[in-house]
C-alpha cells in the first residue's frame, strides 16, 4: 500500500517521511497553505526522495507558467492537482509536462462520485479528500474526514490515495473499511498547522503496520 506524506517542508520531516517508509513525499505550492514550500526549498528537499520515493508537487488552479517554475526547480515525478482543474486541463497539463497527474476530489456524498467518471482515462489516479468546513481557504489539508462507507461504491479497481482527517488513532479503521490502494496523510501527523512532528509521523507509520498485521491474522 502506497502511503503520502503531505505537506513537508523541512530536512526532519522528509526523513520521517522516508525512514518510515513513505512510498511518496509532497510538496505544496499553494500561498494559502500554512504548508507552502518556495519550489527552491523544495527542490533541495526533494533530493533526500531520490531512489526511495516518490516526489509529488501539489498545485491548486497553477498556471502554465506556475507549473513551469516548479516542475524545472524541483523535478517531481507527478502532479498533483487539487484545484478546479477540468479533465481538459489535466490532459493539456500531461502534454505539455509530461508528467503523471493525480486529481484530487472532494468527498462529501454519494452524489460526488459521479464526478469521478469524466477523469477517467485521463488522471493517473485520484485522491479522496473531505470538502473543506465552511470558512476554510483550502482545498485539503482541514484534518477532516468523510463518510468512508461511500467508497464501497467506487468502480472496481480504481487507483486512489484516501485523505481527509486520518492520524494514527483512526487509520486502523480507515483500513479496515476501506482498503484503499494508498493513503495520503498531512495534518494528522502535525503539532501545529504546518509544522510536522517527526514523532507523529513514525507514531502513524507503526500504526499502520499494526493495523496491517492484524487483517493478515
Amino acid at each position: 500500500m502506497d502511503i503520502k506524506i503531505c505537506g513537508l517542508n523541512t530536512e526532519k520531516s522528509v526523513a520521517a517521511a522516508l525512514d518510515g517508509g513513505a512510498s511518496h513525499v509532497g510538496f505544496i505550492f499553494f500561498p494559502k497553505s500554512p504548508r507552502n514550500i518556495a519550489p527552491e526549498d523544495a527542490g533541495r528537499l526533494r533530493q533526500a526522495a531520490i531512489g526511495r520515493a516518490n516526489a509529488v508537487a501539489v498545485t491548486v488552479d497553477a498556471t502554465d507558467s506556475e507549473l513551469e517554475r516548479i516542475i524545472s526547480t524541483v523535478k517531481p515525478d507527478m502532479l498533483q492537482l487539487h484545484g478546479k482543474e477540468a479533465p481538459e486541463r489535466i490532459g493539456e497539463i500531461k502534454q505539455r509536462f509530461g508528467l503523471p497527474v493525480m486529481k484530487a476530489l472532494a468527498i462529501s456524498t454519494a452524489d460526488d462520485l459521479n464526478r469521478i467518471a469524466p477523469f477517467k482515462g485521463i488522471a493517473d489516479r485520484f485522491l479522496f479528500d473531505a470538502k473543506p468546513p465552511a470558512g476554510s481557504q483550502l482545498p485539503g489539508g482541514n484534518g477532516v474526514s468523510f463518510d468512508w462507507t461511500l467508497l464501497s461504491k467506487l468502480p472496481a479497481g480504481l487507483d486512489y490515495l484516501l485523505s481527509g482527517g486520518i492520524n494514527s488513532e483512526n487509520v486502523a479503521e480507515a483500513l479496515r473499511m476501506t482498503n484503499p490502494p494508498g493513503l495520503d496523510i498531512s495534518s494528522g501527523v502535525e503539532r501545529t498547522p504546518g509544522v510536522k512532528d517527526p514523532a507523529l509521523i513514525a507514531a502513524f507509520f507503526a500504526a499502520v503496520r499494526r493495523a496491517s498485521a492484524q487483517s493478515v491474522v
